[in-house]
């Protein structure tokens, strides 16, 4: 009966106080709905890096699947073209591989670094690859304004425009990078619903995947000069 339940719980919290307890109310079966946000953030956090890590694939695939019909209309071109006049690819662009290169090797860095609880080299190493980043994008534009003073632009020839292509639309994507690599690095991950390990392994996921893509995309433009 629900007298006899009252009646129990105010007699077991008696004898917690005399056996020198907190006085705790005692807890039922079910009696916990996860309301505490502890609770119910902890529960949470799995869920949503699934659900970061399934948009991270899709956005991967549709990605690869967009370079990759580039890439087969580059190779028909070539292929089929009277009017192809290879370009000379700008010094530059080979710095700045070296540079994306050490940006995930920095990147990895970070990730060790946290995954051992060190925050303060992790921020370090992070802010490094970000500015990694940057300079990358930098140097992009840097050969591109190194063709224009050569007189190559998009519309020159079938050439010039698939590399405009394919490094212009590369730079929007690691644009895209370096913006989840800012996240990570200015969010308050305390009261958020991931985890900035999971966001950090969510992020360089990417940024490796964007590292591979320019790494494939120069060798295709180089063997197709």
């Amino acid at each position: 009966m629900p007298g006899k339940l009252v009646q129990d719980d105010i007699e077991l919290i008696i004898e917690n106080v005399r056996r020198g307890g907190g006085g705790k109310p005692p807890q039922r079966d079910g009696g916990d709905d996860g309301s505490s946000g502890g609770g119910r953030r902890d529960s949470s956090r799995p869920g949503q890096q699934r659900r970061y890590q399934t948009a991270l694939v899709v956005g991967i695939v549709a990605i690869l699947m967009f370079f990759m019909a580039l890439a087969s209309a580059y190779i028909v071109r070539r292929g089929s073209s009277g009017d192809w006049t290879p370009i000379h690819i700008p010094p530059i662009l080979w710095v700045n591989t070296v540079i994306l290169l050490a940006s995930s090797a920095t990147l990895e860095l970070a990730r060790r670094k946290l995954a051992k609880g060190d925050l303060g080299a992790f921020r370090q190493l992070w802010v490094a690859t970000t500015v990694l980043g940057v300079l990358f994008l930098a140097g992009q534009y840097a050969g591109w304004r190194q063709l224009e003073a050569q007189g190559i632009f998009i519309a020159t020839n079938p050439a010039s425009s698939f590399f405009y292509i394919f490094t212009g639309a590369h730079a929007v994507h690691l644009f895209g990078g370096v913006a989840a690599l800012l996240f990570v690095a200015v969010r308050k991950f305390e009261r958020a619903k991931i985890s900035r390990a999971a966001a950090a392994e969510v992020a360089s996921y990417y940024w490796h995947f964007m590292d591979a893509l320019w790494v494939f995309l120069l060798a295709l433009i180089y063997v197709g000069r």
